[in-house]
């Protein structure tokens, strides 16, 4: 930190430098009282800023969870939860010049199952949380004090080099710090908790557990919900404290895998959550984005342009030839047909699409045949690309039929079509990774008896060979349900080998 201090300090002399000191390289008193007010305000705000990112933070158990919790200068103050991949939830706690960030790190496996074993402990619930957040608030206080007299001071010290200024640098700071301390336990709201705002996935919540107001009227209504959420998310991280040690560290590229969205909105919402929580490079779509391929569907595909990673694409039996030159034209969109390969976040991709067209579900004559001749070309320009020495790292389809024609030509051959996963290491060595439906079966899946799951995958490469290091399936209740659940997997000659040791963690969920 020695270096931000060194370049706040430059800023503020120079705001003490008068024309003739400019001339001689010293520095010379300010002439004017507001002016010397001015630079010290600088100093105290930036001093006491710098000491807030350095240890403006403290690590609290709240009930299940393990927090972190920091300060944050913030224009409009208030609060904000994050959840990670779930999303956040903002809370307009307070007015300050102060933001209270709670980072949920993670949910302890066996305290979350004693609350799910034991419900009855759910109605002291509330205030164990409200005991563990007032301890929280009240070490975070004292540290934030530390924090903020300690930065001021030093950076007073390394501006002006006199102690005499230093110290009373650090004392505005406090004074600040208590003021706004003061402004935000004047302007506290306790009914913020009722009115929150979600993002990401979280953004589900309101309609999971109802109006916030109906929780006070029907807390033993909320136990039961409450109840079941717990068990769903203690699935989640349940199922990240048994994943495999392998860790995706910057040498990695992570490649998101959806596929047979069918129309559904709510999956570009889901998307762009993963790629944000899960820092993708790349998402690679294998096709039925659409259900019926009509030129009035095109709008659907608006979102791509700012999904946040590249989109490589390729077309479904329920994807037109008009949907495929509408995403040609479409910004950040890369629509693969007839072998064509692209390079996209270090990667070569090739990839097809499908050569029939059946919106209503049929299925012309020679529809297995047309596959396999489709797979048949695919294959041949893969080795096309080889011998011009770009080698393909990753071939697309939709239909698994085609892409298992690709074996012995590439490392990795993804697909669809069928909305449920297969993962098969083929004869020749190629890996096929079929996904599931991301859009939980489209807006068709209200027809079934039971909801479909929305299934996605993330998919470690390593950067220097390209090869398929680990994947996350990642699995959400349907239409009406509350599950998720996320799972690690390793490719066989990984569990083999000796574990890495990891550089960077994985991302909490």
């Amino acid at each position: 930190m020695a270096r931000p201090f060194h370049a706040a300090a430059a800023r503020v002399r120079r705001l003490h430098r008068s024309p003739a000191s400019e001339a001689s390289g010293g520095i010379a008193p300010a002439t004017r009282p507001w002016k010397r007010a001015f630079g010290l305000l600088a100093v105290v705000v930036l001093g006491a800023w710098l000491g807030l990112l350095v240890v403006g933070n403290v690590r609290v158990p709240v009930g299940p969870m393990d927090t972190t919790m920091t300060l944050r200068p913030s224009v409009s103050g208030g609060t904000k939860i994050n959840v990670s991949p779930l999303g956040a939830l903002e809370l307009d706690s307070h007015h300050a010049p102060l933001r209270l960030d709670v980072d949920v790190d993670q949910l302890d496996p066996e305290r979350s199952q004693a609350l799910v074993k034991h419900p009855e402990r759910l109605s002291g619930l509330q205030d164990e949380v409200t005991g563990d957040v007032a301890t929280g608030t009240r070490e975070l206080a004292v540290r934030a004090c530390v924090a903020v007299v300690s930065g001021a001071t030093a950076l007073g010290l390394v501006v002006y080099r006199r102690p005499r200024r230093a110290l009373a640098a650090g004392g505005l700071a406090l004074l600040l710090l208590g003021a706004t301390g003061v402004s935000a336990y004047a302007t506290w709201n306790p009914k913020s908790v009722l009115e929150p705002k979600f993002s990401g996935l979280l953004s589900s919540a309101p309609s999971v557990v109802g109006d916030a107001r109906s929780i006070v009227t029907d807390f033993d209504v909320y136990q039961r919900e409450l109840a079941r959420l717990v068990t769903n998310v203690t699935k989640l991280y349940d199922a990240t404290s048994t994943l495999p040690v392998y860790q995706p560290d910057p040498e990695t590229v992570r490649v998101l895998h959806v596929s047979d969205i069918h129309l559904n909105p709510a999956a570009w919402h889901i998307i762009g959550s993963l790629v944000e929580q899960y820092d993708i490079d790349v998402i690679i779509d294998s096709g039925d984005t659409m259900d019926h391929g009509t030129t009035a569907e095109n709008g659907f595909l608006d979102p791509i342009r700012d999904l946040g990673a590249p989109y490589v694409w390729v077309r479904g039996n329920h994807d037109s030839q008009e949907t495929q030159d509408y995403l040609r034209k479409t910004k950040n969109a890369h629509v693969l047909d007839e072998g064509r390969a692209v390079s996209v976040a270090g990667l070569r991709i090739a990839g097809t699409g499908d050569p029939q067209f059946t919106p209503d579900r049929t299925r012309p004559l020679g529809g297995k045949a047309s596959e396999e001749l489709a797979g048949t070309r695919l294959a041949s320009a893969i080795r096309d690309q080889k011998r011009a020495g770009t080698p393909v790292d990753i071939a697309v389809t939709h239909d698994p039929t085609a892409a298992r024609r690709t074996d012995g030509t590439v490392p990795l051959v993804l697909a669809g079509h069928v909305h449920h996963r297969v993962n098969e290491l083929l004869p020749l060595g190629t890996r096929l990774k079929v996904e599931g439906s991301t859009g939980g079966g489209g807006l068709r899946a209200v027809q079934n008896e039971k909801p479909e799951k929305v299934r996605a995958s993330v998919l470690y490469l390593d950067r220097p060979t390209r090869h398929l290091q680990a994947w996350d399936e990642i699995t959400l209740g349907g239409l009406g349900l509350t599950t998720a659940e996320v799972s690690r997997h390793l490719p066989e000659e990984k569990l083999k080998e000796p574990s890495p040791s990891p550089s960077v963690p994985t991302p909490s969920p």
